[in-house]
């Protein structure tokens, strides 16, 4: 594993180094690792060709040969023409190259990137772990870039694990992702299944193809995902591009998308939609396209808060969930009140995880995690008790210098099973192998981990979820205070979020 680990970091270096070469061109990040996408799908297909023995599955005359043999502005026409014609085809072709643009502008360029970078490794003789690394490692130094990056599409990595660790999918369920990003959480998923069961064949078969399902807004992105899927193995196989792929591009709130064991989801940061949600009293918010979900329990036009109403809709009867959600959705009045009663009301909410600040690549986010299944109607709520994890409070981390570890997490995920950690077998194994022994229905409390029941929370003003109960070390203690740079990061979280909010009120204004 060490040695897949260092052959993705090395491969990650070496194709980031030409990215600095390009940004002296205007080329952000987010373009060059696009461009990257669409080059080595080419590069892969012709090497799957040539292995097989089989004829590519690349329209013939825009694969990649026909851009090694061409150089100066007729390579510039040519791979300008390839995107533009891949783009119209149907299936992955479609998926990976619908509306690309070339972004490299000057062809000497383009042709040291295909034959100096690209050509010169045997990407198909690389494994999946080491192809997969290197192509998240790319999407990670994405998401870092502040001012041009991708940041509000990447969950932190040590956050999606414990998430998945803690719904603990199994071969046989199916996963949804309505706002899947890059799709951190449906490989999280995959790789948990691949690792906790020994499979068949058939069931390989369907945890390739079958067991995952993403949904992403933006065409640029539904890319990153499915590249970053194929690189790791998922999807169907290389010669067979006329198959879609487990990611689709299309607004997830406009209509239920089928219905699903498990949903893992980290939706989108900013309280604003772009549409109007109408519930079934025809109640709706005053915004420019209407959509009709008469399956919602209140109409807003906070996404997060249609993104948690969309979830349950699209859970089967014991499905469970795991969603992301900033705090506004834990106390916002109105359509928010109306949704946590429901909600509490029609699905064991069990779990909610405070989340620390500093750990999102989109500034200002304070966000908490909950878990609920999805119940048959009953005239008795399903809630019993809301488990609440703390750790924000006292807890500081940084993007840089003090980042959240997956390790940072093994105490929620303890008490979130109420049991304790197993021993690894191996050192080498600490990280990626953990068994949880108990029961989820045995918890017990801790100074961080407290219960409350339906009762206490109902009778809360607006059934206002957002809950704790420690104290804050450094209000009561100056020598406890946090390193004065976590301070001015801090700081700097809630200016910006404060001024989201007013930039926000001054649009309402103008309506």
């Amino acid at each position: 594993m060490n040695s897949a680990l260092g052959q993705s970091t090395h491969l990650v270096q070496k194709l980031w180094n030409y990215c600095n070469i390009l940004r002296d061109d205007g080329l952000s990040y987010g373009d060059y690792v696009e461009q990257l996408t669409f080059l080595l799908f080419l590069k892969m297909a012709d090497e799957q060709s040539r292995l097989r023995g089989t004829p590519s599955a690349i329209p013939q005359g825009f694969g990649w040969p026909s851009l090694l043999k061409l150089d100066g502005d007729d390579l510039e026409i040519h791979y300008r023409h390839t995107l533009g014609e891949l783009g119209k085809r149907s299936g992955m072709l479609g998926i990976i190259f619908r509306k690309a643009q070339n972004k490299i502008q000057d062809p000497a360029k383009l042709r040291r990137l295909i034959v100096d970078l690209i050509d010169k490794e045997q990407w198909s003789s690389l494994s999946a772990d080491v192809k997969g690394d290197a192509y998240e490692g790319l999407l990670q130094k994405n998401a870092e870039d502040v001012k041009g990056g991708a940041g509000q599409y990447f969950t932190p990595r040590s956050l999606i694990a414990a998430m998945v660790d803690a719904i603990a999918p199994q071969p046989s369920q199916t996963i949804c992702d309505p706002a899947c990003g890059t799709g951190g959480f449906l490989l999280a998923a995959h790789d948990y299944i691949a690792k906790h069961y020994k499979l068949d064949r058939e069931q390989k078969k369907k945890l390739k193809s079958g067991t995952l399902f993403g949904i992403e807004l933006v065409d640029s992105v539904t890319r990153l995902c499915a590249m970053n899927l194929l690189l790791h193995g998922i999807g169907p196989e290389a010669d067979n591009l006329t198959d879609g792929m487990p990611v689709v591009t299309k607004d997830a709130l406009a209509a239920k998308h089928g219905e699903y064991d498990i949903v893992l989801a980290n939706p989108p940061f900013g309280k604003k939609s772009s549409v109007t949600i109408v519930n079934e009293a025809g109640e709706s918010s005053k915004e420019s396209l209407i959509i009709n979900r008469d399956d919602f329990w209140a109409s807003t036009s906070n996404k997060q808060l249609n993104f948690l109403q969309h979830i349950f809709t699209i859970l089967k009867q014991h499905g469970r969930a795991a969603v992301v959600l900033p705090d506004n959705v834990l106390f916002e009045g109105g359509a928010g009140e109306t949704i946590r009663r429901a909600l509490l009301k029609q699905a064991d909410v069990h779990t909610l995880l405070r989340l620390p600040t500093g750990i999102f690549y989109a500034q200002g986010v304070k966000a908490n995690v909950l878990f609920f299944d999805r119940k048959p109607a009953q005239e008795k709520p399903w809630t019993a008790k809301l488990w609440i994890y703390d750790l924000r409070t006292n807890q500081h981390f940084t993007l840089k210098e003090n980042t959240l570890k997956r390790t940072d997490l093994d105490d929620f995920v303890n008490c979130y099973f109420g049991g304790a950690v197993s021993a690894p077998k191996s050192k080498a194994s600490a990280v990626t192998d953990r068994r949880y022994s108990g029961n989820r229905h045995e918890r017990k409390e801790t100074d961080r981990f407290k219960s409350f029941t339906y009762l206490e929370l109902i009778k809360r003003d607006k059934i206002n979820l957002d809950i704790f109960w420690l104290k804050d070390e450094s209000l009561e203690d100056s020598a406890n205070l946090p390193d004065p740079g976590v301070i001015a990061l801090e700081i700097t979280e809630d200016l910006e979020a404060a001024l989201a909010q007013f930039a926000e009120i001054a649009a309402d204004l103008k309506r």
